[in-house]
């Protein structure tokens, strides 16, 4: 359809201002995956392949405009489960979102992140709208998937899937967070030979507790013990959970690296809820309300890391010309982050009126009102307690609180939708 079309170019003008879609380090690891193709430790095997079937070995325009196409047609469905479909008002919201909100930022930027907000738009769909059988099953498709590319995103769809439930969605709605999870259990146990969700993801949660205390009272307590590597860390361990994963020195790769610290990492963090629960949810109540808050662009729009990294995908996978392209761009060269910087001012005054507004709608009983607002706070937990508090988690995702007063502005769709979720939630 030419208005979704026209939607995600709109929705495209950050990489079009760079004159290459966006990428971050971990964009590598995408790539590798597929191309490889390699299981990567610390990443579903999901996102990378996709990549692989859409840039075809040519170019990674090609998954960026298939980015901006999902949820440009996302934004359409939404908006025809309130009102009748319009052209014009199609491209309004668009043009909207992309003045006033990291959304273009984010369906610019080659990372599952944008599959966040993609699953909370699909599952409502799934949940509360009138589909077609053939809608019905491209978003169950879409919804499993994009819940299986992050890990952080398996909380935030049972969230949503409670939630649901309990407004009375259709019964569709319980079928992708399964999906996924039957998808990365299938992954794991052929890639990495464990039928496991994350077969090392205990190496995350053990960086958040060690980084905020917990687990190194339990260390105290505990050691010296032979099987315990860490207990050699005791007082100095990285005050900063980036590096306690990332820096060769910390104790991640100076004790053999992710994969061969993992059971001892599964045991700390089970001995460190049994012994300190209280201390444990203190500090994720913490590191939720300070997710909530870091929503500013501008963390992945240098170029940290990417040469070496980006540039070794693109040299082994793809025509000479696209090395060419990547790095004439702005981010490559420094000069995207000032085109970004400005505007968080404007988008946070936008976040504050469009979660307002989304709030009145949520109380006056908006299913996707209500869907999103929990769809926040369970992300902020979701990334903030068990990583880092980083602004691209919660970025991401928060330019969602514009959606639903902007796609019942306007029409008879405001009061219409909430009549309709009078009888949802009966």
């Amino acid at each position: 359809m030419i208005p979704v079309l026209a939607g995600a170019l709109l929705l495209a003008w950050p990489a079009l201002l760079n004159a290459y879609p966006l990428v971050f380090s971990d964009t590598h690891a995408f790539l590798v995956q597929g191309g490889e193709p390699q299981m990567v430790w610390d990443k579903p095997f999901i996102y990378g392949p996709l990549l692989t079937l859409l840039h075809l070995r040519l170019t990674l325009w090609l998954p960026l405009a298939a980015q901006c196409l999902l949820v440009s047609h996302l934004l359409w469905l939404t908006r025809a489960a309130f009102a009748p479909p319009s052209a014009r008002f199609h491209l309004a919201l668009c043009a909207a979102l992309a003045a006033l909100s990291a959304a273009p930022w984010f369906t610019s930027l080659l990372m599952p992140d944008i599959l966040a907000p993609a699953a909370v738009l699909a599952l409502h769909l799934l949940g509360f709208a009138p589909l077609s059988r053939r809608l019905r099953l491209w978003l169950l498709l879409l919804a499993t998937i994009a819940i299986a590319t992050h890990l952080s995103y398996l909380p935030l769809a049972l969230a949503l899937t409670l939630l649901a439930l309990l407004l009375r969605a259709h019964r569709s709605i319980l079928i992708p967070l399964p999906a996924a999870l039957a998808l990365l259990l299938a992954t794991n146990a052929i890639g990495h030979g464990k039928w496991a969700i994350s077969p090392y993801g205990s190496v995350f949660a053990l960086a958040r507790l060690a980084t905020d205390g917990p687990a190194q009272a339990v260390l105290a307590r505990e050691c010296p013990r032979p099987d315990w590597k860490l207990c050699a860390w005791q007082g100095r361990f990285p005050t900063d959970s980036d590096d306690f994963l990332w820096k060769d020195w910390a104790p991640v790769w100076s004790t053999g690296g992710p994969i061969a610290l993992a059971p001892e990492a599964s045991a700390i963090v089970r001995a460190t809820i049994q012994q300190e629960p209280v201390a444990v949810l203190k500090t994720a109540i913490a590191n939720t309300a300070h997710q909530l808050t870091r929503v500013a662009l501008g963390d992945t729009l240098g170029n940290d890391w990417l040469e070496g990294s980006i540039t070794g995908s693109l040299r082994a996978y793809f025509p000479a010309a696209e090395m060419d392209r990547f790095r004439a761009g702005l981010q490559m060269n420094e000069r995207l982050r000032p085109w970004a910087t400005p505007l968080n001012p404007l988008h946070l005054a936008a976040l504050l009126a469009g979660g307002a507004a989304t709030a009145w709608l949520a109380w006056r009983r908006n299913t996707l009102a209500a869907m999103v607002l929990l769809a926040l706070l369970a992300n902020a937990a979701a990334a903030g307690a068990l990583s880092r508090p980083h602004d691209r988690y919660q970025a991401r995702i928060a330019w969602l609180v514009l959606v639903p007063p902007l796609v019942t502005v306007g029409s008879r769709a405001a009061a219409d939708s909430a009549m309709q979720s009078r009888r949802w939630w009966r």
